[in-house]
């Protein structure tokens, strides 16, 4: 896992866990073992803190955010309209063109194996965008 710049000089590393330790409750749990997922799919995600506090896991491009409210625990996926999805993990934002998310709520649980699948793929779309030639090459 590598780390982007954060604010005030703190990586994002310990930013997201400060805020996972700050939720003290499911919340925090929920945020922390999601998290653990992401990694463990992947140690080369990077993690980074954007947008005034929101814990971004990215590589080759953002592959999720992962937002906390008093209900929910939000995992947006930046392209996740692109991604298959057959165990139907995605059960929010499902009208947008781009984005997907995972709604979690207290004491449910998310098929890991699903959630790394997710994952995986996310970063393998993320990785072919970049190897395509831009659009503006062609003469």
């Amino acid at each position: 896992m590598t780390n982007s710049d954060a604010t005030e000089g703190q990586p994002a590393s310990e930013l997201i866990s400060k805020r996972i330790a700050e939720l003290g409750d499911w919340r925090g749990e929920t945020l922390g073992r999601m998290r653990g997922l992401i990694n463990e799919t992947d140690p080369d995600v990077v993690e980074e803190w954007k947008w005034m506090g929101t814990p971004v896991w990215s590589r080759h491009g953002i592959i999720c955010t992962g937002e906390s409210y008093k209900k929910v625990v939000k995992l947006t996926f930046a392209k996740g309209a692109s991604l298959t999805d057959p165990t139907h993990l995605f059960n929010s934002s499902l009208d947008g063109n781009v984005r997907r998310a995972i709604d979690i709520h207290e004491g449910e649980q998310v098929d890991e194996a699903a959630f790394k699948a997710l994952i995986r793929e996310a970063i393998a779309l993320n990785g072919s965008a970049k190897s395509k030639p831009s659009k503006k090459a062609k003469s």
